[in-house]
């Protein structure tokens, strides 16, 4: 398994990549939020030859706008891949099942050489997800031991702890063979 780390403005711009073949950087959340050091962050994942994935916090609404707002703000570069990050937001309210499943193919559509996978925690793969649709891959987050996430779906990359940053991991034998799925 590939080792790899997501940032968000928590994070430094000049975190460690030693051992990293991967970094997810969060991008945008609704449509009123940009990571501030999102260039930076992604120009340290670059710099390092770690395969680059940005994500969006997902809110329920306004499909299309947040879609158009985290591409018009995410890099575009072949190899990136785009997340989705599906969960509670700090109003207690999360997008729907059929709305997730809307925002990943309008990514897929809006940027159609891109991987588009779905970020989402044990409890809403297991308890709210009901289409099981991750787009090209599940990112689950599991906070167990890495590669063991307690879920019976395949899955591409699994995030197994927050401390003291997340953490996750790839299922790829080499970094070549995520380049090469991350460029389909």
């Amino acid at each position: 398994m590939l080792r790899g780390i997501d940032v968000s403005a928590y994070q430094s711009s000049s975190y460690s990549t030693d051992g990293l073949s991967f970094v997810f950087v969060k991008a945008t959340e609704g449509r009123s939020y940009v990571n501030p050091r999102l260039n930076a962050q992604a120009k340290r994942a670059r710099d390092a030859g770690c395969v680059v994935g940005f994500y969006h916090f997902l809110w329920p609404g306004n499909l299309t706008a947040q879609a158009e707002y985290f591409l018009d703000r995410a890099p575009e570069r072949a190899g990136d891949i785009l997340a989705v990050d599906w969960e509670t937001t700090g109003e207690g309210t999360h997008a729907s099942n059929a709305e997730k499943d809307r925002f990943l193919r309008i990514l897929k559509e809006l940027r159609p050489g891109h991987r588009v996978v779905l970020y989402c925690n044990r409890n809403f793969w297991l308890d709210v997800d009901t289409t099981s649709y991750a787009g090209d891959g599940l990112w689950i987050a599991d906070y167990v031991t890495a590669g063991k996430p307690r879920i019976r779906a395949d899955w591409t990359f699994h995030q197994y702890t927050d401390h003291p940053l997340d953490k996750d991991v790839a299922d790829f034998t080499s970094a070549a063979d995520l380049r090469e799925w991350a460029s389909p």
